[in-house]
């Protein structure tokens, strides 16, 4: 008899959660006010009336020290700025490095090709690593590889730099650059 298939449960990641007034179990906290000035080290329940005083609440910010650290804030508008912390590094565009694969025996009109095809993803900000591959015989001719490479490189016409040299790797070489 066969088994069943049994799909594997993904792992869900859970933001951090603080720990806000009363859910703070230890019996002694370093406490911070408002302003970010030390208080010292207190009892929750002394830290937790002075936030009410202040009509704040007790925040635990660093519950793996010892003792644990706690600020006096609004937790409501602590909330809020994480969440926006959290979307703005969301949207923030990294920088993708694209490839372009070229040959010691590319034909003219395909060099071409591949020159826009690079220079439209360095407009768009984007790193290239430009790949020359040596296949048999190729392999002999290693100076013709790196200076077909240079050459490629110094024809792009919109402004970059290189960053990384013409480096070997067993197949060839390459060649890293990035917009200015």
């Amino acid at each position: 008899m066969r088994r069943r298939f049994k799909p594997r449960k993904q792992q869900v990641y859970e933001k951090p959660r603080y720990r806000v007034n009363e859910r703070i179990r230890i019996p002694r906290v370093s406490v911070i006010d408002e302003a970010g000035q030390y208080l010292g080290e207190m009892s929750s329940l002394e830290a937790l009336d002075i936030a009410r005083s202040k009509e704040m609440d007790l925040v635990e910010v660093s519950p793996n020290t010892r003792p644990p650290v706690c600020k006096i804030m609004d937790y409501g508008k602590f909330q809020y700025a994480q969440a926006k912390k959290n979307k703005s590094q969301s949207v923030q565009k990294k920088t993708e490095t694209k490839g372009v694969r070229i040959g010691v025996r590319t034909d003219t009109h395909d060099l071409d090709f591949k020159k826009k095809q690079t220079e439209k993803f360095l407009s768009k900000g984007n790193k290239v690593k430009i790949e020359i591959r040596l296949r048999g015989r190729e392999k002999a001719h290693q100076d013709l590889a790196r200076r077909n490479l240079k050459d490629f490189a110094n024809s792009i016409e919109t402004p970059h730099k290189i960053e990384e040299d013409a480096k070997r790797f067993p197949g060839g070489f390459n060649i890293l650059i990035a917009p200015e």
